[in-house]
């Protein structure tokens, strides 16, 4: 994102225009968005964002929040992927629930096919795909 972008987003929450996000702002505009929002959560909220000390949201403070939510919700749906191939919930990838997944997706191949694709992105070599290998054979 750029900072433009960010400091639109800024302006939107910081109602009296002093550049930085009081609680009560926080809650105010979260609540126009349609949550229901605390005083007391939009507090902790910002003291767990807060660079500074001093109970309010600056730029920088946003910028790390907008970045750092998008790696985790990166990190939430790849885990999803994951767990959708491994179907037999063992923790990895093996050639059997990758074959069965492709199947699934109407994509048909042999466990000698599927091998070899684990092969590919299989780091330590152990023949089934771990969450880190899956992340790596994502990026």
């Amino acid at each position: 994102m750029m900072s433009m972008e960010f400091e639109r987003v800024l302006s939107y929450f910081d109602e009296d225009g002093d550049g930085k996000i009081s609680p009560n702002e926080l809650r105010s505009r979260m609540m126009k968005i349609g949550g229901e929002f605390q005083l007391k959560e939009a507090e902790i909220a910002i003291e767990a964002l807060d660079s500074d000390g001093d109970g309010l949201l600056c730029l920088e403070d946003l910028i790390k929040l907008m970045e750092s939510g998008g790696e985790e919700e990166k990190l939430k749906d790849l885990r999803e992927a994951f767990e959708m191939y491994d179907n037999e919930g063992c923790g990895f990838i093996t050639p059997k629930s990758l074959k069965r997944m492709l199947k699934k997706l109407g994509d048909s191949k042999s466990i000698e096919e599927c091998k070899l694709m684990i092969g590919r992105f299989d780091l330590n070599g152990d023949g089934v795909l771990s969450f880190e290998e899956f992340k790596i054979m994502m990026e």
